[in-house]
């Protein structure tokens, strides 16, 4: 009697065997080829990760290629324009980083105060438009407008009674140029998000604080503040994977031999050595190096967002 209970309850208890179903077929068939292409484009060139440790000629191929060890990433280690090319980058995507957040902040706070509906939303249309276009459009709006010549910039520093300045030309004004033009493409679509986590904040919130005499401003850092905490705090977790992130499209797009010195990034560098300089070995290393320390920057990002925010990947 008491097997054939221990056996229903076992029945009962054990867990039903997931199957294949056959009715979901074509909707792993219409993965298929997303699938394939990430495998192509994405885990097929990991392969080639091997001509980092090699003197790799074309000729030869990767099979056949003198294996050379870590000679390749002493030699980038060692490398001026290598360590100026680290310093941008740090220095850049550190600047894009921080500056667009605070800005996106002040934006959402400042638009969550508008009234009306309908202004808002034209507000948030007209900010989130430049985010659509790319950065080869961009450059060249902004070379027409930064031209020393004819630019609408420099023809208002002229009316003003000083000379023209070359902002694309000079190391002191490239970085903030490629910082407010990284802001004003980039910063609505993180405004929309801080926007998004005001919706879920008690109009309570805001009558009580109204009875208690609280002016706007006082209502903002006491109320509208601590609501966007939790996201503040998960935006700026997920963006430490960012760092050597500094922006291809922008740089190569701005950027001219004129300005390396405070300009070329570890992508741009690997372009250069790579496709102009054909040092595929050299710039294979220097990608990798970017590419395992983005890894652990981005591990740490998410452990971190767990940890702060309680947020979850999976």
């Amino acid at each position: 009697m008491l097997t054939a209970k221990s056996q229903t309850l076992s029945t009962v208890t054990a867990k039903p065997r997931r199957r294949f179903r056959t009715d979901h077929l074509w909707l792993h068939f219409m993965v298929m080829p997303a699938l394939l292409l990430l495998l192509i484009y994405s885990y097929g060139p990991m392969f080639g990760l091997i001509i980092a440790f090699q003197d790799y000629n074309p000729l030869k191929g990767f099979l056949h290629s003198e294996f050379v060890g870590l000679e390749n990433f002493r030699y980038i280690f060692n490398n001026a324009d290598f360590k100026n090319a680290l310093g941008n980058t740090f220095i850049i995507a550190v600047m894009k980083i921080v500056f667009t957040q605070l800005f996106c902040i002040l934006i959402a706070l400042l638009l969550n105060e508008v009234r009306k509906v309908a202004a808002q939303r034209t507000i948030q249309t007209m900010i989130y438009l430049p985010n659509f276009l790319s950065w080869i459009i961009l450059s060249g709006i902004l070379v027409e407008i930064l031209s020393p010549s004819h630019g609408l910039v420099n023809e208002i520093v002229k009316a003003l009674g000083h000379e023209p300045v070359f902002f694309l030309g000079s190391n002191d004004w490239f970085r903030p140029v490629i910082l407010i033009s990284h802001i004003w493409k980039e910063f609505g679509f993180d405004t929309i998000v801080y926007l998004a986590a005001l919706t879920s904040v008690d109009p309570g919130l805001y009558e009580t604080a109204e009875i208690d005499g609280a002016t706007r401003l006082r209502k903002m850092w006491h109320v509208t503040l601590p609501a966007m905490r939790p996201i503040i705090v998960l935006l700026a977790t997920l963006s430490l994977g960012r760092v050597l992130n500094a922006g291809f499209d922008q740089i190569f797009n701005l950027y001219s031999p004129i300005t390396y010195a405070t300009g070329d990034i570890i992508d741009t560098l690997v372009y250069r050595l790579g496709m102009v300089n054909s040092l595929f070995s050299i710039s294979t290393a220097v990608g990798m190096f970017r590419s395992t320390v983005s890894t652990v920057l981005m591990c740490l990002s998410y452990y971190l967002a767990y940890k702060l925010a309680d947020y979850r990947i999976f």
